[in-house]
């Protein structure tokens, strides 16, 4: 790093990748900064940087003083233990500043020496103190997954018929008789903790009635008149619960009922041919259920505008997942459960990472947002201008008002002359 480069990144001030510390004389400190970014997406501490941006720089005394104490930090005062970077620049005035680059980590969470869990907050660190933060961290290096979460679901709250179809005809299995049989079997199939309870995934595919469990994991759409969302002022709404086929069949009914129809060449009894190919919003309500954050108690959002179709999930791409990556096909599955079976049938799902390509085959025109402060990700769908049927709106209008009026006059006439006849 040369000076230049250095003075540009100070220019940009703190933030979650870029900390600075004018001198460090604490190893339980410098630990807990190291573990923080570790923690997160990992970043860059640098030594001989005052809080406002200026460069007093370290003396080769100091700098010969924090080498060492970053070397026994790294190794001994952080769990496991750390690989860090240093880059010394030169301020070409006798004085140097100290780069350490703390890569994000692989082997999540990192403990300071106390057992403290540091993460990253803006331009600061916070303890971890929910366990709901906890197993997010756990989650970001695949030793635990959501939908792995027990629930307070025993098996009699099992959809007996809809498990009873999948066990015939996926594995040409008769479902069991005996309780301790049942358990036994959804245990094997990792739907089932060791204490006999239904998991998330278990509930979310075969319960009879997922919403009373987990209420907040459900579909609430609206449709709004025009390009903005309102209070009160809506055309359609529906809230979709119960198994994941039955939260999807519902909210593509919704989508499909509020597209534009156009009869292209079809006789006049036909529905119609939608005005977005229904496929892309196959693929995106499937991504939506699948791969939404299920430690995130939300529901998923489906906003209808005259311009666009908004499909909003709770939680960002996880890990290292842009939305770059996204459209070329990259993915990471994040509820591993719920992906084995719905990739054997229960939902139109074919995995891979292609289904954001092939609704994008099918419809360039989807934007995509991962807001990873809100924790949410927004499929964007554009809609065209609906086309005029039968000429313009107004010549219709005009048309139609015509022939109201000629019909009332003649009704009237009628009635005249039926009351005073010739």
């Amino acid at each position: 790093m040369t000076l230049s480069e250095l003075q540009a990144q100070v220019a940009l001030g703190e933030d979650s990748r870029r900390q600075f510390k004018q001198d460090m004389h604490s190893p339980e400190a410098l630990a807990a900064e190291m573990a923080a970014f570790a923690n997160s997406e990992g970043g860059v501490i640098f030594l001989g940087v005052a809080d406002d941006s200026s460069l007093p720089g370290l003396s080769f005394v100091d700098v010969s003083r924090l080498n060492q104490m970053i070397s026994n930090v790294a190794a001994q005062h952080v769990r496991s233990p750390l690989t860090g970077q240093t880059e010394n620049v030169d301020l070409e005035n006798g004085r140097l500043v100290i780069a350490l680059t703390v890569p994000r980590g692989i082997d999540k969470p990192y403990f300071d020496r106390n057992g403290v869990i540091w993460l990253k907050s803006a331009a600061d660190k916070r303890r971890v103190n929910s366990k709901e933060e906890l197993r997010r961290l756990f989650q970001s290096v695949d030793q635990f997954h959501a939908d792995e979460l027990p629930t307070k679901a025993g098996i009699d709250k099992l959809d007996k018929l809809r498990f009873r179809d999948f066990l015939r005809d996926v594995y040409q299995q008769e479902f069991p008789d005996a309780p301790q049989d049942r358990v036994q079997l959804l245990q094997n199939m990792n739907l089932a903790t060791d204490d006999g309870l239904l998991n998330l995934a278990g509930v979310l595919l075969f319960a009879e009635r997922p919403e009373w469990i987990k209420p907040q994991f459900i579909v609430k759409a609206m449709r709004y008149p025009g390009n903005d969302m309102h209070g009160s002022a809506y055309l359609d709404t529906e809230d979709f619960s119960g198994p994941l086929r039955k939260v999807f069949d519902g909210a593509m009914a919704f989508v499909l009922r509020n597209l534009h129809k156009r009869q292209a060449g079809q006789g006049v009894n036909s529905v119609g041919i939608p005005e977005i190919p229904p496929s892309v919003f196959e693929e995106l309500l499937v991504n939506a259920l699948v791969h939404r954050d299920y430690l995130v108690s939300a529901p998923i959002r489906l906003f209808i505008f005259a311009n666009r179709i908004d499909i909003i999930s709770p939680g960002h791409l996880p890990n290292n997942l842009t939305v770059a990556k996204i459209r070329t096909g990259n993915s990471i599955i994040r509820n591993p459960i719920l992906v084995s079976y719905i990739a054997k049938g229960l939902l139109p799902y074919k995995g891979l990472g292609s289904g954001i390509k092939r609704a994008l085959d099918d419809w360039p025109e989807i934007d995509f947002t991962d807001d990873r402060d809100g924790c949410l990700f927004t499929a964007t769908v554009c809609r065209k201008e609906a086309p005029a049927l039968g000429g313009s709106s107004e010549k219709s209008s005009e048309k139609s008002s015509e022939k109201i009026l000629s019909l009332l006059t003649l009704r009237d006439w009628n009635e005249k002359s039926v009351e005073s006849p010739v």
